[in-house]
């Protein structure tokens, strides 16, 4: 036995599936190497097979030649992949919404369970459901693929293909949307410069009187500027390139932002009093408020996702 020909074939086999296949691409190559091996040097050795398998390759491109054709999940269901990911991942979202809101837990056997949290929790409880559905849906498309039956798989009429983006006039609109951003972003930087926060009761800012606590208020305002920020930067990115990366980040990090918000506590943000009635709805309003905005730039996320994707399995 020689011990290097049997450690290049045990690393070609960890990127090989199926037993009885593996062992028959790993008993054509073993055969192969000694033959050349014996071709060239008279006889195999350690030191002439080392010679060889270098010349032979690293052993990933030699399993993926052996693979070639082979694919884990057929060319066929690669749009599906992202598709059934999305619509999984939405009813995955809305339950967490709900969770949020109703502070109760959701089972939907067998692959669903959405445990009770909070809005701050929910934003790091997203990202892993979103990889979970991603790999449920991996996993049956793979299974359906080396079952090797010829299965159709449904899908709605009334689906958008989320690739299919209109360019046309962006480049003027995406040119307003930045100057109008900057300015706004310059404007809210100089109030917050100047009094700490940009949300007030009145205009008369000789004798202005802010809406929330100091705390809250710099919070806020950190919050929506950068939110804004984001939103200029991302503008200006676009103009230099259409990459969806531009997308994905800016909602990501917005989605971030946005999860800060919760963690200040609305029943002592406010600054202004109002009547005792009054203070429950505005907490609710401003917490849906926050949750539909998370809801939108979380859907933006997964177009953007599902973008990047797409164009990866297009290569």
């Amino acid at each position: 036995m020689f011990e290097k020909l049997e450690a290049y074939l045990e690393e070609i086999s960890h990127f090989l599936s199926g037993r009885e296949e593996r062992e028959e691409i790993l008993s054509e190559i073993r055969s192969h190497i000694l033959e050349k091996t014996e071709q060239e040097f008279g006889e195999a050795t350690e030191s002439s097979l080392a010679k060889v398998i270098a010349a032979y390759g690293p052993a990933r491109r030699v399993a993926e030649k052996y693979l070639d054709g082979r694919p884990i999940i057929a060319p066929a269901f690669k749009r599906f992949l992202f598709r059934y990911t999305a619509l999984l991942f939405g009813l995955h979202f809305i339950l967490t919404v709900v969770a949020v809101v109703s502070q109760e837990s959701f089972l939907m056997f067998p692959i669903v369970y959405v445990p009770s949290m909070g809005p701050f929790e929910a934003l790091f409880y997203l990202p892993m459901a979103f990889l979970f559905d991603l790999g449920v849906v991996t996993l049956v498309l793979y299974l359906i693929t080396q079952s090797k039956k010829d299965v159709k798989l449904p899908w709605p009429r009334f689906s958008v293909d989320l690739d299919e983006v209109k360019t046309s006039g962006r480049t003027i609109g995406r040119t307003i949307g930045l100057i109008l951003m900057t300015a706004l972003t310059g404007t809210a930087l100089y109030f917050y410069v100047q009094y700490r926060t940009i949300f007030f009761v009145n205009l008369d800012f000789a004798q202005h009187r802010p809406i929330f606590t100091p705390e809250a208020g710099q919070l806020y305002s950190l919050i929506l500027m950068g939110l804004w920020a984001l939103g200029t930067i991302s503008l200006a990115a676009k103009l230099v390139t259409p990459s969806p990366w531009v997308d994905a980040v800016e909602k990501g990090l917005s989605l971030v932002l946005l999860g800060l918000a919760f963690r200040q506590p609305l029943d002592t943000a406010l600054a202004v009093h109002l009547p005792e009635g009054l203070v429950p709805w505005f907490n609710l309003s401003l917490t849906i408020t926050l949750l539909v905005v998370c809801i939108f730039v979380a859907i933006d996320l997964i177009k953007a996702l599902v973008r990047i994707g797409r164009r990866r399995l297009a290569k």
